[in-house]
């Protein structure tokens, strides 16, 4: 193996290009030179990080462990340079670095570090600049990462929202053209009835006052619908009104019984009865149906709404004052497709006076995306899933506490759920980014947040300040 020399890591290692040679001669003087052979690994997970190394040609890769399964971090080659650098705070390494293919490398031990600061000013200051672009580059790529990863849920979770409602519009409308284009044909029964003005303004009368009704007066079971629709069926069978289950099923639905039937009996006559029933279903249909698409069409502009609030679109990207609950419940509408999934019953214990508090709004929402999503995953399968949301003011600060009663978090597993790549979910289940971002936005926001947990129940809580610190 050919010994590297100054002009060689000049040209090969961009970051260290204009460090003079004497500086790069000490480097390779007090550095260890060595062959790494294909699959071989140059750092595994946990151990510890004490030599910076320089990649002279081959391929390294990076990656880390999730349930067994690799996933990669990064893909390393000649010119590359990776481990400890001067003034880093790495100790331990947290992935594993394997070689792909035979590959030399230039390696400096931590001990060797000091005197190097010492005394090689410009070597040591293109390495921290180095240092710094990498840390800023992950930074980038981890927080797009994330992004990512949450807008792939929360759109599977919209598109699914959406769909359920632009359907109801579809469906209701088809019904109602098809319906609408039978009213000619019913209406030359109706027109040739002979009654009286009073007799005309109480079928009205009634008509209307169940059409002003927007619900039923109380929430009727499944059996007690049925038993209703069955005996609203026999009085109109008796009475000679065909299809009379069809017109009862509607009847239900605007609150009438047996006694109103008799009444517009009554009202009419034996031979009027079934045209002016026929007219009263047709005008209940018609305001179903309308109802329908305005509940649907109502439903699809509150999601809309939701997702703006949730971006924060078209506001200042700076921290203003805003509503803590808002952007929790605006997450829940983001992620009420899990959370009617996984039958996640939520709790509010909201503080009804909690004060507004400096915020980043999209950045904060992104915080109450990752520990709602974890938490209605760690109850996963349970029947009984709980999560509770409180809210509280404790002095100058705000407090919001984030409850699960799912599988709780390992006692040796807590001191790492903010370490980057840290995660116990599935491969394409988590990035194990969530946290780490999280924790970085609370940092931004000069808040804390802790976690304690115990099988059957987790809580996140997160401490915000009510006031922006100087």
């Amino acid at each position: 193996m050919k010994k590297v020399t100054p002009q060689q890591l000049q040209r090969d290692f961009e970051p260290i290009a204009h460090v003079p040679e004497e500086q790069l001669q000490y480097l390779i003087d007090h550095s260890e030179q060595f062959t790494l052979e294909e699959d071989e690994f140059l750092f595994r997970k946990d151990e510890a990080a004490d030599r910076m190394n320089l990649i002279l040609s081959g391929r390294l890769r990076i990656y880390t462990l999730q349930k067994n399964q690799s996933r990669e971090i990064a893909l390393l080659e000649k010119g590359d340079i990776t481990g400890l650098l001067p003034y880093s705070r790495l100790k331990t390494s947290s992935g594993y670095g394997q070689a792909l293919e035979k590959c030399e490398l230039l390696s400096l031990h931590r001990k060797d570090l000091p005197e190097l600061i010492r005394e090689n000013y410009e070597l040591t200051e293109a390495l921290v600049h180095f240092m710094s672009s990498r840390i800023r580059e992950f930074t980038t790529y981890q927080l797009q990462n994330e992004k990512m990863m949450a807008l792939g849920k929360l759109s599977a979770g919209l598109a699914h929202e959406l769909n359920n409602p632009a359907s109801a519009i579809v469906r209701s409308s088809k019904e109602l053209k098809s319906h609408l284009g039978h009213l000619p044909k019913n209406f030359k029964k109706v027109i040739s009835i002979k009654m009286t003005a009073d007799q005309v303004d109480a079928v009205n009368d009634m008509l209307t006052e169940r059409l002003a009704a927007n619900t039923p007066e109380k929430k009727l079971s499944l059996m007690q619908r049925q038993n209703l629709e069955d005996d609203l069926a026999d009085c109109l069978e008796e009475k000679g009104v065909d299809n009379p289950y069809e017109v009862a099923e509607n009847l239900v639905d605007f609150n009438f019984q047996c006694a109103d039937i008799d009444a517009i009996y009554n009202y009419t006559s034996a031979d009027h009865f079934a045209p002016v029933m026929k007219w009263v279903n047709d005008n209940l249909t018609t305001e179903r149906m309308v109802r329908e698409i305005e509940d649907a069409s109502s439903r699809i502009a509150s999601l809309v709404s939701s997702v703006k609030n949730f971006t924060h679109m078209d506001r200042t990207p700076d921290k203003m004052k805003a509503d803590i609950h808002e952007g929790i419940e605006n997450t829940l509408v983001m992620l009420n497709h899990k959370l009617k999934k996984g039958n996640v019953k939520v709790e509010r214990k909201f503080q009804e006076d909690l004060p507004k508090a400096p915020v980043l709004v999209s950045e904060l929402n992104q915080v109450w995306t990752n520990l709602i999503d974890n938490a209605i995953d760690a109850m996963d399968g349970r029947e009984d899933a709980v999560l509770t949301l409180e809210t509280q003011q404790d002095r100058d600060f705000i407090k919001v506490m984030i409850r699960d009663n799912g599988t709780g978090i390992p006692d040796d597993m807590k001191n790492q759920i903010f370490d980057p790549f840290f995660t116990t979910k599935e491969i394409g289940k988590g990035t194990g980014l969530g946290l780490e971002v999280v924790k970085n936005i609370i940092n931004k926001h000069n808040g804390t947040i802790k976690v304690e947990s115990q099988p059957g129940q987790t809580q996140f809580e997160v401490c915000l300040p009510l006031e922006t610190s100087v």
